[in-house]
């Protein structure tokens, strides 16, 4: 269960998120919707440390989240695909899936079993394992993302804005391995940000709408 209650995160004296409440129960999808700018991406941000938060609760399994470093959030078993990918070009699709595993320093069996869980969600990225990285399409790349993110995230998983650029095409196939991981792991939580909530209304069980830094429930 991901618990937040009263984050707030300012740049300067710029407030970017104000008082952000909200609750992921184990094995639930919810969605973050928001327009560009109203902070779903800094939320998430400051769920993986990535920027400084302040916060009454903020907790991953009763886990305080504020007293773990950004790069061992990811031993917590957080995964985190960000709206832009941020994948190495010259490595190949399976060099970049590996990389948070490997930095963790896991057993080889283990990464081993991993990849093989991502690759029994998202079966294309078999196919892709050897290319380059840097020749995939965009919607190739939010593939590996989310592949990336799964190889570490067995408890959460934050992807923000997967769906942003997608042709309706890729859109269906990455909606369609969502839906494969819920249905091979349904203990997994799931949070995404959308800018676009009607994309995410089959996908997800509860939903929270984020306007100027603050946060509500919300029914898609």
């Amino acid at each position: 269960m991901l618990r937040l209650e009263g984050a707030a995160v300012s740049f300067g004296a710029t407030r970017i998120l104000r008082q952000v409440t909200l609750l992921v129960e184990g094995g639930q999808r919810v969605a973050l919707v928001g327009r560009n700018g109203a902070g779903k991406t800094t939320t998430l941000r400051a769920i993986m440390g990535l920027v400084p938060a302040e916060a009454r609760r903020f907790e991953l399994d009763g886990t305080d989240l504020m007293a773990v470093p950004a790069h061992s959030r990811t031993s917590l078993g957080i995964g985190y695909a960000p709206e832009d990918r941020k994948l190495f070009g010259p490595f190949s699709v399976q060099d970049n899936i590996l990389l948070p595993a490997q930095v963790l320093g896991l057993p080889a069996a283990d990464i081993a079993r991993r990849l093989d869980r991502v690759f029994s969600v998202l079966p294309e990225l078999r196919e892709l394992a050897g290319r380059k990285a840097a020749g995939l399409s965009g919607g190739q790349g939010k593939m590996v993302a989310l592949g990336r993110a799964l190889m570490v995230g067995h408890r959460l998983l934050l992807l923000d804005e997967p769906f942003q650029g997608l042709a309706p095409a890729l859109a269906l196939r990455y909606a369609e391995a969502l839906s494969r991981l819920k249905a091979a792991e349904p203990q997994l939580a799931i949070l995404i940000t959308e800018s676009n909530p009607v994309l995410l209304k089959p996908l997800v069980e509860a939903a929270y709408v984020i306007e100027r830094g603050e946060v509500m429930p919300a029914t898609l």
